[in-house]
């Protein structure tokens, strides 16, 4: 009976339930009810995202890039053969066998080299723009387009500093892409690129731009423009292209621990490539400006010791005699913060900028000298083609000692009862031997320094190692250093 009662008992609390849910106003709906009931909230509609439109670009422009695929010859040493043959070059046995076991050495020859990369056409009388990197050392140059044919190019002229080559086919009527503005081109924005990775050919990949005025190694010419496009060997050459169908870069490198993409990725900003293809086909040959200057990065602490509000611009390190950075009255220790009215954030903005000035120009330098603002006027001189980028910029953590130096005030001489280089920052070899800022270099192997020149010239004209004679508060001490 319980039992019964029990049944009873849910059957009736479920039909309550249910006439309720059905026919009496449940919670939800006096909810409901009493919303409405109050003042109506407008609400604001969500913004719009427009998703770029990889496709139109793709399929209007991608007929104008190319496959480029080089043979070529390189001359290759004797290597070791038979048991021999799998050593490690660095092994010491290898030199051994090198020197001593003819026996087991195949004689030096010649071994073919292909490649491949891509480029874009940039005019329909068969131009292309290409990395140099790409045709280096080709003895055979092959375009293929996109509708498969095929075409023998001639390498027009090759700038290595910038790594642009120039290519002509012979063809008329070709599609072509247009040139844009890195200007224009912000962080942020998307851009793709179209190439041939690992030679499969018109592979399109995107992404965004990352950074601008990027400087790389040894490449002081080019404010390289970082993105996350994918980008693998063979897409070398290739454009980058914005949302308008513009080439704004030439993909050339990768930063990689793998030798594949990691997500960083640097184009040569296209407007630096044209000014290397116009002198090129005009001159078969590119000119640079040149000041004659060895400069630095700014940091926070010397941009402290020079009295800068922050750190900026270009620090002068050194001046050449007779160069066109004297004539103007540039002296060591002055801080370059505006190349014709153009800021100067960073040293590495600098080589580029005055590069692109032709010789013979005058140009405009406003300059930190001294804890104060001054301006110069300088005839930039043209840049020899083999001095290459060593005369317009040498990180100071790069040179053979690795400090960056200036001479004392008279105040400090007074203080320090000397004179000498007063140490502003110590890295490398320097560094590595103890030598901190704050010291000052009184003399190299038992010879004065009283200037930063001298000290150039003394390290220079060292061997491998040198001792340096510094005084550190009260105390005077040799440090040996050996040179990097």
């Amino acid at each position: 009976m319980q039992a019964n009662a029990l049944k009873l008992g849910i059957l009736a609390a479920a039909i309550t339930g249910i006439t309720l849910g059905a026919s009496g106003e449940s919670y939800f709906a006096r909810s409901a009810h009493a919303q409405s009931a109050a003042p109506m909230v407008a609400l604001a509609a969500a913004p719009t995202i427009a998703l770029p439109d990889f496709r139109n670009i793709v399929e209007k422009y991608g007929p104008a890039v190319v496959n480029i695929s080089v043979e070529g010859t390189v001359k290759t040493a004797a290597a070791a053969q038979g048991p021999f043959a799998q050593i490690d070059p660095d092994d010491p046995f290898s030199d051994f066998l090198r020197r001593f076991g003819p026996q087991f050495q195949v004689p030096p020859g010649e071994q073919m080299k292909r490649g491949l990369g891509s480029g874009f056409i940039v005019s329909p009388d068969g131009i292309i723009l290409t990395n140099a990197h790409v045709v280096e050392g080709a003895d055979q140059v092959s375009v293929k387009l996109t509708d498969k044919r095929e075409f023998k190019a001639t390498v027009l002229g090759v700038d290595k500093p910038t790594d642009i080559a120039v290519l002509k086919i012979e063809a008329k009527d070709l599609p072509t892409v247009p040139l844009g503005d890195p200007a224009q081109t912000q962080v942020g924005d998307w851009v793709l690129a179209i190439g041939s990775p690992f030679g499969f050919e018109n592979s399109v990949t995107a992404g965004i731009v990352s950074a601008k005025s990027r400087s790389l190694p040894d490449e002081g010419y080019v404010p390289f423009i970082q993105t996350d496009v994918a980008i693998n060997p063979g897409n070398s050459g290739g454009p980058l292209l914005n949302m308008k169908g513009e080439v704004v870069g030439i993909n050339s490198q990768i930063f990689s621990r793998s030798g594949g993409y990691q997500g960083l990725s640097f184009a040569i900003p296209i407007n630096v490539a044209a000014q290397v293809k116009d002198q090129l086909l005009k001159h078969g040959k590119v000119t640079r400006g040149r000041l004659g200057v060895v400069i630095q990065e700014v940091n926070q602490a010397l941009a402290e010791s020079f009295g800068l509000d922050r750190a900026q611009g270009a620090l002068v390190s050194r001046v050449e005699e007779g160069s066109p950075a004297a004539a103007a009255g540039l002296e060591v220790g002055d801080v370059i913060l505006k190349l014709n009215g153009q800021p100067v954030s960073a040293s590495a903005e600098l080589p580029a900028k005055v590069a692109a000035i032709s010789p013979g120009t005058k140009a405009r330098l406003d300059v930190w000298h001294k804890g104060e603002l001054r301006t110069l006027e300088a005839t930039v001189g043209e840049l020899p083609q083999a001095q290459g980028l060593a005369d317009s910029k040498v990180s100071p953590d790069k040179g053979r000692l690795g400090v960056a130096v200036r001479p004392l005030d008279p105040k400090e001489q007074q203080e320090a009862e000397t004179q000498g280089l007063l140490v502003l920052d110590a890295s490398g070899p320097a560094a590595h031997a103890g030598i901190r800022a704050g010291d000052v270099i009184l003399s190299v192997n038992g010879k004065p320094v009283v200037s930063v020149d001298a000290l150039h010239k003394l390290i220079d004209a060292a061997s491998k190692h040198v001792a340096l004679l510094i005084q550190r508060n009260e105390a005077r001490i040799f440090v040996p250093i050996e040179l990097g």
